[in-house]
């Protein structure tokens, strides 16, 4: 069996016949740290609820996730992380949130997240639709009884790259009938136009204002590779004579200390490259990283669906990147940016040195990575997903909307025309 490809219909209008028949949402992010999964997890529910849904986010309490929740007015509902043994206990108050709240529909953000989702659903005797969006790669085969069990409690699975569909199809018994490739969004009119000058932005951010600045941006964690980069700018200096810098922006995991910063800030002592890399905390909005550097290298060990690397290309930052994970799919070598072997110090440095010597060719580069960037827009991944949720609905509520009146928008259909079919 062929998964699905959702292609879009029409996004309903927000009248109040079709408030009336619209499914409560709820995201589940149960997760103490705040890297891109977490974020991209809060604003997909705060999109949701700009394009009207009525939506809570649930979240640990007293975490990152919930402190953005209320910073960015999501509705938050929180809910103690229980494992193992526990996990019935916390099922059970999650099915109570969900029953005072009226969700019918929950997405599910985190793999680990789907035993006390779907165990929820038992409890509530089935009446709830689980959506799983999925953003980390599957690791290892998933064919076990248990696994099997559990995916068969979800309605459907958004995956999202074709490749990442495939995988789920090679290594689970999911019925691919209900998966769904969605690519993940990003707000786009947050990269383009630049809001400042690159000077402005180093200003912002206390950089030297002229040179060539490299930048990686994501949390301090070994398998992002913020001391290759450090090394692979070592080599551009020493062996191309190239006088560049590095802004590395992030910050450490939550509960795992900082003792790889500590490494980093060794590593750059030991090349001498003090006045070289400049580190920089997080910022929910990053696109100030982005209008201060030169070139953006992505490094990561296996990077599942490189948001960052969308958010650089979408803000014309050239892209030099690890040909590792779903970057092969985001990143079109020679077309869209340029790729190197992981783990392949002179490889990267001499991307990277390409890249600052033909302007030309680069701008190029940059321009084609413009006009695919849509593909990623936030708006189509809401559009792709409300056909989702609208397909879950019941057959009343689907024959209220189809009743409707006025004129229909037709976005959905607008922003899925560039969804390609896979090859088989």
């Amino acid at each position: 069996m062929k998964p699905r490809y959702t292609t879009g219909s029409p996004v309903p209008e927000r009248d109040s016949r079709a408030r009336e028949v619209q499914p409560q949402l709820a995201v589940l992010c149960l997760s103490g740290s705040l890297g891109g999964l977490e974020l991209n997890s809060l604003k997909f529910a705060g999109w949701m609820q700009e394009r009207g849904w009525r939506v809570t986010f649930f979240a640990p309490p007293a975490t990152p996730l919930a402190h953005w929740a209320e910073e960015w007015f999501v509705p938050l509902e929180t809910l103690a992380v229980r494992r193992g043994l526990a996990m019935p206990l916390a099922a059970w108050e999650l099915k109570q949130q969900l029953e005072r709240l009226r969700v019918e529909v929950l997405v599910v953000t985190q793999n680990k997240d789907l035993a006390l989702a779907t165990l929820a659903k038992t409890l509530m005797g089935g009446h709830l639709r689980i959506i799983y969006q999925q953003h980390m790669q599957l690791g290892r085969p998933k064919r076990s009884p248990v696994h099997t069990l559990r995916f068969g409690l979800v309605d459907a699975w958004l995956t999202p790259l074709p490749g990442l569909a495939r995988e789920v199809a090679r290594h689970t018994h999911f019925n691919t009938q209900k998966l769904h490739v969605v690519p993940l969004g990003l707000p786009l009119e947050q990269f383009a136009p630049p809001t400042r000058t690159r000077t402005q932005a180093r200003q912002e951010l206390d950089l030297p204002r002229e040179g060539t600045l490299l930048g990686i941006l994501g949390r301090f964690d070994a398998g992002k590779g913020q001391d290759f980069v450090i090394q692979a700018l070592h080599h551009l200096r020493r062996e191309f004579g190239r006088d560049a810098g590095l802004v590395i922006m992030g910050e450490p995991t939550r509960n795992e200390g900082d003792a790889y910063l500590r490494q980093l800030q060794a590593l750059v002592q030991e090349l001498g490259l003090e006045q070289q890399v400049h580190f920089r905390g997080f910022r929910a909005n990053p696109a100030v990283f982005y209008q201060a550097i030169d070139v953006f290298v992505l490094a990561s060990e296996n990077e599942t669906y490189g948001m960052v690397t969308l958010e650089a290309m979408a803000a014309g930052v050239p892209v030099v990147a690890a040909a590792t994970g779903g970057t092969v799919e985001l990143v079109q070598h020679s077309r869209t940016g340029l790729l190197y072997l992981h783990r392949d110090v002179a490889a990267c440095a001499r991307s990277i040195r390409r890249t600052l010597d033909d302007p030309a060719a680069t701008q190029l580069r940059v321009e084609r990575a413009q006009l695919e960037r849509w593909h990623y827009s936030h708006h189509r991944q809401c559009a792709l997903t409300e056909d989702v949720i609208w397909g879950l609905c019941s057959a009343p509520a689907a024959q209220a909307l189809a009743m409707r009146p006025g004129r229909v928008l037709a976005i959905n259909s607008a922003f899925a025309a560039g969804m390609m079919p896979l090859a088989n």
